[in-house]
This record gives C-alpha cells, sequence and structure tokens, in this order.
C-alpha cells in the first residue's frame, strides 16, 4: 500500500524545483536594487523573511521525499522548520517596526509582516494535524508553500519595481 507522503512525491519534486528557481530569482531581484534594499532595515528584513518562507517550503518538499517516513515524523519536520521560520519572522518583524528610513511608511508595516506570517501559520496548523496522523495536514502544508511561493513572487515584484517609485 503507498503511504500518504509517497502519493504526494510529484507534487513535492515540483514545489522543491519551483521554488529553489524561484528563490534564485528572488536573490537576483534582490540584487537589482541592492543600494535601495539595504538602505531600509524595513526592507532587507522583509526580504529575508519571504526568502526564509520560500526556502522552508523547498526544504519541507524535499524532507518529504524521504522514503518510508511516517505522517508524524514529517508533521515533528515541519513544526521544527515553522519554529526556525518564525524565529527569522520575529525579528524581521521587529526590524520592520524599528525601521527609521526616513518617507517609511510604517501605515503598512501590519500588512508586511502578515504577509511573511501567513505561510508560518498555515505550516504549523498542518505540522499539528500531521503529528497526530491526520492526512488532511499534507494538504495544509501543500497551502502553506503555496502561500510562501505567492509572497515570494510579490516581494519579487516590489524589490524589482515598486521599491523605485
Amino acid at each position: 500500500m503507498e503511504s500518504a507522503l509517497a502519493s504526494w512525491g510529484e507534487f513535492n519534486v515540483a514545489i522543491a524545483g519551483a521554488g529553489a528557481a524561484l528563490g534564485g530569482l528572488l536573490i537576483v531581484a534582490l540584487s537589482v536594487n541592492i543600494k535601495q534594499i539595504a538602505e531600509s532595515r524595513g526592507l532587507a528584513a522583509r526580504a529575508g523573511a519571504a526568502i526564509s518562507a520560500l526556502i522552508l517550503g523547498v526544504v519541507l518538499a524535499c524532507a518529504a521525499l524521504i522514503p518510508s517516513q511516517e505522517l508524524w515524523a514529517f508533521g515533528i519536520e515541519v513544526l521544527v522548520g515553522t519554529l526556525a521560520g518564525g524565529v527569522i519572522a520575529f525579528l524581521a518583524a521587529r526590524a520592520i517596526v524599528q525601521d527609521d528610513t526616513p518617507g517609511h511608511p510604517h501605515r503598512w508595516d501590519a500588512q508586511h509582516i502578515v504577509s511573511f506570517v501567513i505561510p508560518l501559520v498555515i505550516y504549523a496548523m498542518g505540522g499539528v494535524l500531521l503529528v497526530l496522523s491526520v492526512p488532511v495536514g499534507l494538504v495544509v502544508v501543500a497551502l502553506g508553500t503555496i502561500v510562501a511561493l505567492i509572497g515570494a513572487v510579490v516581494f519579487s515584484w516590489v524589490a524589482l519595481v515598486e521599491i523605485l517609485r
């Protein structure tokens, strides 16, 4: 009988490849306007958080490909990765709130913070379900990864275009 994780193999291979490629493109996008990003603690923190959430999705997709793995074990991996991502998100949120760059519009701080925290919340919910061996946790983790991919694409746009406005 095929395990629940094995049936997600093709999805995880696709996510690992697409996420890694997008991560590389995000880093290139950041390098285009690195001067503006480096001058703002908030933008640099958002960049780090966006990359972190995206790479967590890639790492989880790779971890899900480990053969003969139980759902609860993968759930622990998801929760450990989410905890690490949470530390990065906390540090990024603090940097965004404390950003004193001239012209930094603090009215958008909450929106920027939520954009990289949402995937972590979704990952945490999926991780808990998986630790409980509830297969729908795989769907929840997949949703977290898709949200992280979208967040990385949006921040890529910010890093390439919006930063110059």
